[in-house]
């Protein structure tokens, strides 16, 4: 397992649909293939363990109509 994979709990808004929780995964597969992603859609949370940043990922998720935050703590 590499050194800098990380966990990281993301707000993403606009998820409205199951097929919008599939998009936000596939977004974060294209940044990071062996990415593990959990979508929690009612309360608008993605819980993601990865090698990619969290920018990255929000920027991603922002480009595919998603409105993506970290979230601390």
């Amino acid at each position: 397992m590499d050194a800098t994979r990380a966990d990281l709990l993301m707000r993403v808004e606009g998820m409205t649909c199951d097929g919008c929780a599939a998009a936000v995964t596939r977004t974060v597969k294209r940044l990071d293939p062996g990415a593990e992603v959990q979508v929690d859609r009612p309360a608008g949370q993605v819980a993601i363990r990865t090698d990619a940043q969290a920018l990255a990922i929000a920027d991603a998720l922002t480009k595919a109509g998603y409105t993506a935050t970290a979230m601390t703590g």
